[in-house]
């Protein structure tokens, strides 16, 4: 049977198609259908022509990832299988493009570019997976409604905040850590500190969580005041300001809980036994990593997350050891909140966390290292269907303790081994003599011998 590659690259509301055989040869020209029961149709009778000249072809399609204008056409062609020899897949289009890159192409078409899907196909066949459901569509739809939601909330708050420089600026002092409740219906009341001075303490003091105190202390602030606007428009926009806010945190935690409610997969289930992570974490991360299939070794996991250690040298230049920070920064922010949870709730990380900042390392470093952690350990119990037990992690650290360290060899030198003669620079030769010292180190705590040269 031969393999035919079918490539489409989607835009809105309409998509170009090509076929080509295994050797990138054209067999079915560019064609451009429309995102419509015509177009679907038509595409339709497009591929029953093309197996009628190809009888035992099988017909390998794929559409890359472009924020859902593909899934129209990804359910029409997986549809297509009942009657037709065709499996679909979607592609990632970081990887097309690098493809077409390393093609060196550089106009850039609908044309070329489903061409360029296509011979991704031909040349990467390991990295396709074929005929895959997605099981979390809807609630990724759910996901990404609430996180636009949550920066709707975020820019208004910027905003308000601005009003309130020049409105109120004594407020913003009770604003450092964040917008509290208390502050906001406050501001509905009392928007200006015009309007707050003229208050009475034991009218602001009626609302809740403002003490008699507290209550005295903002009236007595506004009344010295050096707020420039005092004008009606100016409250009137801080009021409106508050109410879309107070809005938006109702119908954010209404779409949390529903988010929760309607999450019933065990594997969000089995996550949030780890201590640190909820539901809204747990969902989040499940988003990302789908299904831990995907990924072979703990180290493709952590590479996909962006957490993996990443060092950069050339020649004799000095390198450094960074967290590479590769790919989507969502998931990494959901981990970091993981971790900042699992710091202060669970004494696994925690101790991690202290011990290392106690060896000097920066907290943001330290930050860092509990979430690989914590992606190793979550890694372990999806593999596994394990829930957490910090007894297994601690098992595993002290069977790391009893082996003998490994005595590194360079395989870049396994021809020859460092000449003593070679014209090399002053910081070379420093790195050589360090290497060699270290060597011999371990090769006596080993118990070897003979030295290491």
């Amino acid at each position: 049977m031969e393999q035919y590659y079918l490539g489409g690259d989607v835009s809105k509301g309409y998509s170009d198609f090509v076929i080509l055989d295994n050797k990138k040869r054209l067999v079915k020209e560019n064609f451009q259908l429309d995102d419509t029961i015509a177009g679907h149709s038509l595409l339709y009778d497009r591929l029953l022509d093309f197996f009628e000249e190809h009888p035992d072809a099988e017909l390998c399609a794929a559409l890359e990832s472009t924020g859902g204008y593909e899934n129209n056409w990804h359910k029409t062609l997986s549809k297509f299988q009942g009657s037709l020899n065709v499996k679909t897949a979607r592609l990632n289009p970081a990887g097309v493009c690098k493809n077409n890159e390393a093609g060196l192409k550089r106009i850039i078409t609908d044309k070329i570019s489903a061409q360029g899907v296509a011979e991704y196909l031909i040349a990467h066949p390991e990295k396709v997976i074929y005929q895959q459901q997605d099981y979390w569509a809807s609630l990724r739809k759910q996901w990404s409604f609430i996180k636009m939601l949550t920066k709707q909330k975020t820019q208004l708050l910027n905003q308000l905040e601005s009003l309130l420089y020049s409105a109120n600026p004594e407020i913003l002092k009770y604003c450092q850590e964040g917008m509290p409740g208390w502050v906001m219906t406050l501001l509905k009341q009392y928007p200006t500190a015009a309007k707050l001075g003229k208050a009475r303490a034991t009218s602001v003091a009626r609302i809740p969580y403002i003490s008699a105190s507290r209550a005295s202390e903002l009236v007595a602030g506004a009344k010295t005041s050096i707020a420039s606007a005092t004008d009606a428009i100016t409250g009137q926009l801080i009021c409106a300001t508050v109410g879309q806010i107070q809005h938006l945190q109702k119908t954010i935690k209404a779409q949390t809980k529903i988010l929760a409610e309607e999450c019933n997969f065990p594997e969000v289930e089995l996550l949030k036994t780890f201590t640190g992570i909820g539901d809204y974490s747990a969902i989040g991360l499940m988003l990302e990593i789908q299904a831990v299939e995907r990924f072979s070794t703990v180290k493709k996991l952590a590479s996909f997350f962006g957490l993996h250690p990443v060092y950069k040298v050339s020649g004799d230049g000095v390198g450094a050891v960074r967290m590479s920070k590769k790919g989507r920064k969502e998931p990494r922010a959901i981990l970091f909140m993981v971790a900042m949870s699992a710091i202060s709730s669970n004494s696994l990380i925690r101790e991690l966390y202290q011990q290392n900042v106690a060896k000097g390392m920066e907290k943001m470093a330290a930050i860092g290292l509990c979430m690989h952690k914590i992606l190793r350990i979550t890694y372990g119990m999806l593999k596994n269907s394990t829930p957490f037990n910090p007894e297994i992690d601690l098992d595993n650290r002290a069977k790391a303790s009893t082996q003998p360290p490994k005595v590194g060899k360079d395989k870049s030198r396994r021809y020859q081994d460092f000449d003593a003669h070679a014209p090399i620079s002053r910081r070379q030769r420093k790195k050589r003599e360090e290497r060699k010292l270290s060597q011999n180190a371990v090769s006596v705590e080993c118990g070897i011998s003979t030295p290491v040269l």
